[in-house]
């Protein structure tokens, strides 16, 4: 028989069809590039992404991790005649940890505070000019975030996360908010759907990065 530590958690999967927007100056004296895009047009450039969340729980002490990656590249010109390519990859870490506020049959609230970790990588490649910059930031913004469950039935809920953070420790800002749909398929796997965004305002030294990150998601679940 297998030893119970009195832990409980989930690990998801998902993914994420995400229209992104908002205003990027990759370095210092480099243009600033608008993005307002569908999921459908990022999809074209996307070269890549991965995102995972996980979640676990011992009596009323909580701990929330999530882990987002992407790269996105595009080709155009920027004079009639002379080509350019860019490329952003963005990674960030949130962790967090708390205190069960309210622990009910129906409905529970967790309260929670920790840190997101962020890369972001900005390059411009001009090969008739022989030009290619890049710059890449790494920085911390704490967070404080609220995460509530509400039981429907024994087979569905909804899930509800937000957290802002920043303060002007790393970004000027970051926001998060999450809404989610969960049907039960068996003992220890769900299926879930909903709504996700995520904004940053980073601004340092020349680099800007005000974007937002906003669609529907779809993932697995294994709780265990």
């Amino acid at each position: 028989m297998a030893h119970d530590t009195g832990w409980h958690g989930q690990i998801t999967p998902y993914v994420w069809a995400t229209g992104m927007g908002g205003n990027i100056t990759p370095f210092s004296r480099a243009p600033t590039i608008s993005i307002d895009k569908s999921f459908s047009k990022v999809l074209k450039d996307l070269d890549g992404a991965f995102f995972l969340n996980g979640f676990a729980r011992k009596e009323r002490f909580v701990v929330n991790g999530d882990l987002l990656y992407a790269s996105l590249s595009r080709k155009g010109e920027v004079f009639p005649g002379i080509s350019a390519s860019g490329k952003l990859k963005t990674a960030a870490l949130t962790l967090t940890g708390g205190y069960r506020a309210i622990t009910d049959p129906l409905v529970t609230l967790d309260v929670m505070a920790g840190a997101r970790l962020w890369r972001v990588r900005g390059s411009v490649k001009v090969p008739l000019l022989g030009e290619q910059k890049s710059s890449e930031k790494t920085f911390v913004d704490p967070i404080v975030a609220l995460r509530a469950n509400f039981t429907l039935d024994p087979d569905w809920s909804i899930l509800t996360y937000g957290d802002i953070g920043g303060f002007g420790a790393g970004s000027e800002k970051t926001r998060q908010f999450l809404l989610s749909i969960n049907y039960k398929i068996s003992d220890n796997m769900h299926i879930s759907t909903g709504y996700r965004h995520l904004d940053l305002d980073y601004r340092n030294k020349g680099m800007l990065i005000d974007t937002r990150l906003t669609g529907p998601f779809l993932g697995l679940t294994w709780q265990f």
